[in-house]
């Protein structure tokens, strides 16, 4: 009673009426009529209703201002951000309905409390959340509210790949991937031209070369034409088209023979020269080699009109022929693109060549500078092993290695290459799988997609050889 008549008596006030003392027990009365108690009562009710419907009102205001950031999303890839109510504080939510995740390529899951898909468009894009809150009327609209979900454009669809004029006489197709028989292994190899060239429609730069040779021995060549030079890619061509013109001739086949013998020696250790004469032979056949690509290159300058540091190309030669002892390799390698052999059961890894780099400061250097055969460690870029069997015998460009290496330091670290036969298996971001299997008919196929890989700030040609 005491809260009716506190009541009552403060809306008299706001209406300028005062009880004077002795018109207490008459206002005592006049709170007691039934009819004025039906009064008071509703007045109290509508108070309450009131109450209740700015709460309601405040409440659907705080969730429609209330801040809600999630993860951005990337066209293309596939997305998972949480999405969930209760973290929101969302509790009061009695109905709700989620517009607009579809028209992105998205859907939301109650259950899991998550938005997931692949989203289909970039932008700056909005989806609604349709909802109603406890003390709403069940007649009652859906308020709405607005959440910003930024999707970023995929960074490879920002890339042109624009054709290469096919009418220039030095032109190339800008993917080439090829698999085949070679002696007693097989090779597959892909060299794509770079998205850096692609979106400004120039030419693939990397070439590769390969051939079973009649002496029993097998060739592979890789070589990167350097970017800023106007016919590196016609140097790149020449370089490996030479190398294997070169171990094709029938005098240089027969320089070879004396290999047999003493790779045998070498097996069972009698001779005590074997080693010094092994190194001479691979010093001089594979020396020639190099040189005599050197002077082609140099030839063709001069009858273009050109300068030999217009055709520079990094050069990487390995040739590997099957003894009765095991597997002979020779190498030679001259600027940036490793040769690596893989032990048949890959515990252990073999580099055949050193990189010009580090001594250099980065810089690299070309089958077209005369310095690397006057110097002194021109010698050294030569390598011979003899190996019980392997699994694998992988070349690449530096499209290759910068991404999937980064360093040379992690060249010799045989889980850094377990890591990429893992990466060609399938363990990357697009899940492209290379079976390396010589059953596998989309083998080409497999390792072209492959080759598409995305990394930030690395769209350089990329060209892969594998004999496995």
């Amino acid at each position: 009673m005491a809260d009716v008549k506190q009541l009552v008596t403060d809306l008299f006030k706001r209406n300028n009426i005062t009880i004077p003392a002795h018109r207490v027990g008459l206002f005592e009365r006049f709170l007691q009529e039934e009819q004025n108690l039906a009064i008071i009562h509703q007045i109290i009710q509508n108070q309450e209703q009131l109450m209740a419907n700015w709460k309601t009102e405040d409440r659907i205001a705080e969730i429609v201002q209330q801040p809600i950031r999630i993860p951005n999303a990337t066209v293309g890839k596939p997305y998972a951000a949480p999405f969930d109510f209760e973290a929101y504080n969302w509790n009061d939510l009695v109905a709700f309905k989620i517009e607009g995740l579809e028209a992105l390529g998205l859907t939301y899951s109650a259950e899991n409390n998550e938005i997931t898909g692949v989203p289909t468009q970039s932008g700056d894009l909005k989806f609604t959340v349709h909802f109603k809150v406890e003390g709403q009327p069940e007649e009652a609209p859906f308020n709405q509210k607005e959440i910003l979900l930024i999707i970023n454009p995929n960074p490879k669809s920002l890339w042109k790949n624009l054709e290469s004029d096919k009418q220039d006489p030095f032109w190339k197709e800008d993917d080439v991937t090829v698999f085949s028989p070679l002696g007693d292994r097989h090779i597959v190899v892909s060299s794509k031209r770079g998205r850096s060239h692609a979106n400004v429609g120039s030419f693939r730069e990397d070439d590769f070369a390969f051939r079973e040779l009649p002496n029993g021995w097998n060739i592979v060549v890789v070589a990167d034409g350097a970017g800023s030079a106007r016919l590196s890619r016609k140097g790149s061509a020449m370089a490996c088209a030479g190398v294997v013109d070169y171990f094709e001739d029938p005098a240089s086949a027969e320089s070879m023979l004396e290999f047999d013998e003493l790779v045998q020696q070498h097996a069972s250790n009698t001779g005590e020269d074997t080693q010094k004469k092994l190194n001479r032979l691979v010093y001089n056949n594979l020396g020639k080699a190099a040189f005599k690509v050197h002077k082609q290159l140099e030839a063709f300058a001069t009858g273009q009109e050109a300068t030999l540091k217009d055709l520079s190309s990094t050069l990487i030669f390995t040739l590997f022929k099957k003894y009765d002892v095991g597997y002979a390799l020779l190498s030679f390698g001259v600027g940036d693109c490793p040769i690596a052999v893989l032990n048949k059961n890959v515990t252990e890894v073999t580099l055949m060549n050193w990189l010009d780099v580090g001594e250099f400061g980065g810089g690299t250097r070309f089958i077209t500078m005369p310095e690397i055969f006057q110097n002194e460690k021109f010698s050294t870029r030569f390598g011979f092993r003899l190996l019980d069997d392997f699994s694998y015998l992988i070349m690449m460009s530096d499209g290759i290695y910068d991404p999937k290496f980064v360093v040379e330091a992690n060249l010799p670290n045989i889980a850094k290459w377990q890591e990429f036969l893992a990466d060609l298996n399938g363990q990357n971001e697009d899940g492209a799988k290379v079976e390396l299997s010589t059953g596998n008919p989309d083998l080409e196929a497999q390792l072209s997609k492959w080759m598409d890989f995305w990394s930030p700030g690395n769209h350089d040609d990329r060209t892969l050889a594998i004999v496995f």
